[in-house]
Parts: C-alpha cells; sequence; structure tokens
C-alpha cells in the first residue's frame, strides 16, 4: 500500500522534543520495516484485548503509514505504525454480498531500544532479528513514561508531523511535564493519565472518517453542554485511500479524577441495600440534556415508514442470526418477533419516529458521577463493532434509553439474591427524570422502546454465550420477560 505523503515536520517544538528531519519511513524502506515487525506481530497483536479478529489467523499485514515520533537512531525511538492485518473470513456475514469487508486496520506505537530496562520487561513484543531494527528490543510504547509524556508534547504543539495531524483548541492549556500512567480499563482503546489532568484515548481498531468519540463532544461544546468533558487536543492520521476521510487516532479530555463510575456505584448501593432511584433520576435528566443539546447541534429526521420497517427487518435478521448460533433462544424467538411486528405496526399507523444522533452504546459504565454529584456521560465512540457509517447514522433517542434500562437490570441481576423490584423502580426513576427535561416520557412510546430493549437482550445473549457463559442468565431473564409481554 502507498504512504501517505509526508508533511514538513514542526520547527517550532520545544527543545525537550528532538525535531525530526525525516519523520515518515521513505516508501523504500517500508517494506523491509514492516518484514522485520512481522513475526513479532503474528504472535503479539492477537493477543492484545483490543484485537478484534480473534479466533482467526493474521494471514499478512500491509503497512498503511509509518512515522517516527522519536528518531529511531536514538534510545528510545518512537514508531507510530497503521497496519491492516489480513485474515481469513470465517464465514460471509448474513446477507452480504460481493466482496469481503477489507481488513481491519490497527494504530500501534511502538517503542525501540537497543537494550529495554527491566522496568519495561513486561511491555516488550519482541527483539527484532533482522532488518532495519535489527537487534533492537520493540515494546509497547505506551508503558513507557518517557515515550508517554513525548506523546503529550505532540499535542501541544498542533501541527502535521509526516502523515499525522496534531490538533488543539486554541484555548486550551495543556501543561508540561504531567506523569503519565496506563489506565487499564478499557477493551476496545487504550488511555494514558496525565498527572490526574488529562486523559488521552487512543483508539486501536480504526475506521475512516470522524471517530463519534470526537465528533459528537465537540459539537456538544459549541451548545455548551456541561454533561461531557470537552475536547482538548486530537491527532488523526492520513487515510491513502481517500484524503478527505482521515482516521481519527487519538482524544485528549479531562480527566475526571474524583468522578465514581455509575456501574460500580449501582453495584455499591446494591451490595449496602440502598436504594439507587435518585441517581437513576438524576442520570435521566443528564442524558435528556445530552440528547438535547445532540438534536440543537446535529441534523435531525423523521424515520418513514420504509426506514421504520427496514430497522425491523434488520432486528429480526439479527434474532434469527442469533437463534441459530444460541440454540436456549430458540423458544422465545416468536415472542420476541412480537416486539418487531409491533414496530412495522407502529410505522403504519402511530406517531412519526423522529431520530437524531445519539451515544450509541450508553449503560452505566459510560456515566460518571462527579465530586458534586452531577452526571457525565463518556464514550461516545458507539459500538465497536459496527462501522462509522452505522455509528454516526441518526436514531431514536430510545436506542440509547433501551441500553440504560438493560443495564439496571444487569446491576439488579449481579447481586444476590437477585433484587428486581431495585431494577424496577430505577427504570421508572430515569424515564421520569429524562421525561423532567426532554418534555416527553420514553415509555410513550412502548412499542419502539420495546422492540430496541428486545434487540439490546438478544445482542446480549450472544455476546455472553460467546465471551462470559457465566452470564448467560442475566440476559436470558429478560428475554423470558420481554417474549410474554
Amino acid at each position: 500500500m502507498s504512504e501517505a505523503p509526508s508533511a514538513s515536520p514542526h520547527t517550532s517544538l520545544p527543545t525537550a522534543v528532538p525535531p525530526l528531519t525525516a519523520p515518515s519511513v521513505p516508501p523504500h524502506a517500508s517494506s523491509a520495516l514492516l518484514a522485520s515487525l512481522a513475526p513479532l506481530l503474528h504472535e503479539w497483536l492477537p493477543r492484545q484485548r483490543w484485537f478484534a479478529g480473534k479466533g482467526r489467523p493474521v494471514d499478512r499485514f500491509t503497512l498503511v503509514s509509518a512515522t517516527e515520533l522519536m528518531p529511531l537512531t536514538g534510545s528510545p525511538g518512537l514508531l507510530h505504525l497503521l497496519v491492516r492485518a489480513h485474515q481469513p473470513q470465517t464465514a460471509p456475514p448474513s446477507g452480504s454480498r460481493g466482496a469481503p469487508p477489507p481488513a481491519d486496520c490497527y494504530q500501534l506505537l511502538l517503542g525501540v531500544r537497543r537494550s529495554l530496562p527491566p522496568s519495561l520487561a513486561s511491555s516488550l513484543i519482541g527483539q527484532v532479528p533482522d532488518g532495519p531494527l535489527s537487534g533492537h528490543s520493540v515494546y509497547e510504547a505506551m508503558e513507557d513514561p518517557r515515550l508517554a509524556t513525548l506523546l503529550l508534547e505532540r499535542l501541544r504543539v498542533p501541527g502535521p508531523l509526516g502523515s499525522l495531524r496534531f490538533e488543539k483548541e486554541p484555548k486550551a492549556d495543556v501543561q508540561a511535564g504531567l506523569a503519565p500512567r496506563v489506565l487499564g480499563l478499557e477493551q476496545s482503546n487504550s488511555s494514558l493519565v496525565y498527572g490526574d489532568t488529562f486523559i488521552l484515548k487512543i483508539f486501536r481498531r480504526l475506521h475512516p472518517g470522524a471517530n463519534p468519540d470526537l465528533e459528537l463532544p465537540l459539537a456538544l461544546a459549541q451548545q455548551s453542554c456541561a454533561r461531557v468533558p470537552e475536547p482538548v487536543a486530537w491527532f488523526e492520521g492520513a487515510n491513502p485511500d481517500d484524503p478527505y476521510q482521515p482516521y481519527t487516532l487519538g482524544l485528549l479530555q479531562p480527566f475526571l479524577r474524583e468522578a465514581r463510575d455509575g456501574w460500580q456505584l449501582a453495584l455499591s448501593h446494591l451490595a449496602d441495600g440502598r436504594d439507587f432511584t435518585d441517581e437513576a433520576h438524576a442520570l435521566g435528566r443528564a442524558t435528556a440534556e445530552v440528547h438535547t443539546a445532540l438534536a440543537d447541534a446535529l441534523p435531525t429526521l423523521t424515520l418513514g415508514r420504509p426506514q421504520t420497517d427496514l430497522l425491523a427487518d434488520q432486528m429480526t435478521e439479527r434474532l434469527d442470526t442469533v437463534v441459530q448460533a444460541v440454540p436456549a433462544l430458540l423458544p422465545y424467538a416468536p415472542g420476541l418477533r412480537r416486539a418487531f411486528d409491533a414496530l412495522r405496526s407502529l410505522s403504519s399507523a402511530g406517531p412519526a419516529v423522529a431520530a437524531q444522533r445519539v451515544h450509541g452504546d450508553l449503560h452505566l459504565g459510560q456515566a460518571l458521577r462527579n465530586g458534586d454529584g452531577e452526571w457525565s456521560v463518556i464514550d461516545f465512540e458507539g459500538e465497536p463493532a459496527k462501522s462509522i457509517t452505522e455509528r454516526r447514522r441518526p436514531q431514536p433517542v430510545v436506542r440509547d434509553v433501551a441500553g440504560m434500562l438493560r443495564s439496571f437490570d444487569y446491576a439488579a441481576r449481579t447481586n444476590q439474591p437477585w433484587n428486581p423490584e431495585w431494577a424496577q423502580r430505577c427504570r421508572a426513576a430515569y424515564c421520569e427524570g429524562y421525561a423532567a427535561v426532554a418534555g416527553a416520557d420514553p415509555r410513550s412510546m412502548p412499542e419502539l422502546l420495546r422492540a430496541y430493549e428486545t434487540d439490546k437482550a438478544v445482542y446480549e445473549v450472544l455476546y455472553e454465550a460467546r465471551h462470559r457463559p457465566d452470564w448467560l442468565a442475566v440476559p436470558m431473564a429478560a428475554v423470558q420477560r420481554l417474549a410474554t409481554t
């Protein structure tokens, strides 16, 4: 794959960050570089928790771009790579036609040293036997405080660097010298916290075009929505296949150091036998504020009968696919299908269905309660398994509401003995809080809400069956309830 054109390096970098005279690896060296790293990547990449193609071998790699963020002639060096991992398709997606989907593109940040100190031994990827980096140790750069600090410095000084471009909000003040640490919580991405002041999310599996996790918080900042941390800086990578659809690579935002994760907060209330309705009500208000701001910032539309019927068809198709993969779902399939049939009836006889940009993957883990008791909403990336096009598509707001309602149910099910009344109270309080801000209760369109909650439960059944069989009883309980409603 041809490499994106190089741009001139920064000329105004602070002295702590050495200027790069040749930031992009020359095309003639790209093939040799990738060939020397490929044996290491074949072993290391599939083991990473953010690697999406688990269970399938990697046939080969192709290089999208290679940029030296720190010259490889020094020690340490910092190499930024965008690589495609080509894997065989186990089976074509249901209903798909034509060519298989393109290989997944991944962002790698590799440290390069002649000798790796003991403190970095756990981050070792391997020693390169030959090629341009022969004899060097290659490792995960985010684990190296010196290289993690360099990445923040690049964000402090916006501009192009090889095939990368760094951006910063003009009024943002990003201090130098903030100590970095890796935050080991995300599954599909990686994060660095700098001095408990900023958090940098590194997107690992990449899609061309604006990532909603950057796009939506920027739009909300324009609306002065205080529920979402405002982007401070970010960086992008050139897409040689389409220069108008660059890759979003990383996003720097304020770190809410005194905030508590909504999931852990709910579990602590359950464990102590405490009510959570006040918190759920406040979270409903926060969700409605975000939805209202998104509707003001970005285009909205009305779903006509063809679009609503298509939505019901897609939900039905997902159900049929999951039934084949999880036979335990089969007895409930007719009842679940009724929820999608009711959605079709709604499109022909009911009120018009409004659609707008939404969070796309809302649950208690995507909400943080700050030290002042107010809720913030984070992680607008949407479902990572879906394409950027799907994630950026306007949808009814009940998509997010259904996700949060399912999250209350999940929390209640983790507690022993099971406390279904706790979840019911939280669900009601959340919808009441939402209605207090939005002016409309999500429960006022029961067919739409039930269809989305059913679709979410079906997705959960497949996920738990594949990844956490011990949790399968949680969505199956919802399936039983929804199928008999």
